[in-house]
């Protein structure tokens, strides 16, 4: 197969940019071509109208498609992000825009396509980002690189470099989100999550490890004799566990992803305990939590009273099938407090409602999509 490098501006002003960019780069990288380079993203004020501020990047791809076909795939991706670019008279608001900038070293012109884009050396939000990538590649036309057209752009628009980053597919976008708890209340299905997303998108899988806890089955018989023991042996076991599961990274998993966050601990034992004992529990806790890695993302999976019972009811763990849906209640809202106390944390809210992401694929994208476009707006 015979591939060629071509080089793509996107920019977007309409809604979610980030991720209707983010989208974009996720259907070219499908039906495009394998993604090289891409550039850090842009903030610039609008070229050619008034109108809100644009994202824009730059990026390089490798494609067998020949310049007509590629434009041909280009349309067909804007339109499935919502624009019509046929239907549009002069410059407009756009949720999604695609340009080529070069084809190799190229120079084409037909009726419908131009290479190089014609306005590439006016334009300071395509210079800039093509810069990051590019930095010495050569207009085959005006025979000077991307810094040279930079230094002689007379482009004064607004243009910010942002923290934000881009990804060529879900898996590097995982990659780099480094750690992730997956957290709920019982039956909330959070180990199960936690499983699929280490499957799909190469994760090193941390679990906890609660059905060996001898005083579990005791504390939902007898539960004001039992949830001190049980509450410090979890501690105790969570400790250890997550310490270490944290801090060995495995060289052929791209992330980690745990069903659990260390912090829960607290969250139960305020549950569970008299005051004097949580006063007691919550001194070595939080010696205990200074030390602990954090998750980039926290995603916390709300499931109502009902739902949770019945996901237990089916689970079939002798020693669940008595718990109050008092105490889940009460579960509930340690968590939500918890995520209230700690706004610099990164926390994402999924209500599942009626989703059902183990027996149903699309339900399981929704979460994932979900997830996605909570990253997308994170610094990196």
């Amino acid at each position: 197969m015979n591939l060629k490098t071509a080089y793509l501006s996107l920019g977007s002003n309409i809604g979610d940019t980030l991720n209707h960019l983010q989208d974009a780069v996720f259907a070219i990288q499908n039906s495009i071509g394998d993604i090289q380079k891409i550039s850090p993203v842009y903030q610039s004020s609008s070229w050619g109208f008034e109108s809100d501020d644009f994202m824009n990047i730059c990026l390089s791809i490798n494609t067998a498609l020949e310049p007509q076909k590629l434009l041909k795939n280009i349309f067909k991706i804007e339109e499935q992000l919502g624009r019509n670019r046929f239907q549009e008279d002069g410059y407009k608001p756009r949720s999604i825009d695609i340009d080529i900038l070069y084809f190799e070293k190229e120079a084409f012109f037909t009726e419908t396509l131009v290479i190089p884009h014609p306005e590439l050396p006016f334009r300071n939000f395509v210079l800039r980002p093509l810069t990051d990538i590019a930095p010495q590649f050569y207009h085959p036309v005006l025979h000077k690189d991307t810094r040279n057209l930079l230094q002689e752009c007379k482009d004064k628009g607004k243009l910010e470099k942002t923290p934000y980053r881009l990804f060529k597919d879900k898996a590097a976008l995982f990659a780099h989100m480094n750690f992730i708890a997956i957290e709920g209340n019982i039956g909330a299905g959070k180990t199960t999550l936690a499983h699929k997303i280490s499957e799909d998108f190469n994760g090193k899988l941390i679990l906890e490890r609660f059905a060996d806890n001898p005083f579990l089955p005791k504390f939902y018989e007898d539960q004001s004799r039992y949830a001190f023991p049980l509450e410090m042996s979890f501690l105790a076991d969570r400790y250890q566990q997550f310490s270490d599961d944290t801090s060995q990274y495995d060289l052929f998993k791209s992330f980690m992803v745990s069903d659990y966050d260390i912090y829960k601990s607290l969250i139960f034992a305020q549950v569970t305990l008299q005051e004097e004992e949580f006063k007691l529990y919550r001194k070595l806790f939080n010696l205990m939590y200074k030390e602990v890695k954090k998750p980039k993302i926290y995603v916390y999976l709300y499931q109502t009273t009902e739902r949770l019972l019945d996901n237990i009811k089916k689970r079939g763990r002798d020693y669940e099938q008595n718990i109050a849906p008092e105490y889940l209640e009460n579960i509930n809202k340690g968590y939500f407090e918890f995520l209230k106390s700690h706004p610099e944390q990164n926390n994402l809210i999924i209500e599942l409602g009626d989703l059902d992401f183990v027996a149903n694929k699309k339900d399981y994208q929704i979460i994932i999509d979900k997830v996605i476009k909570f990253a997308v707006h994170l610094p990196f």
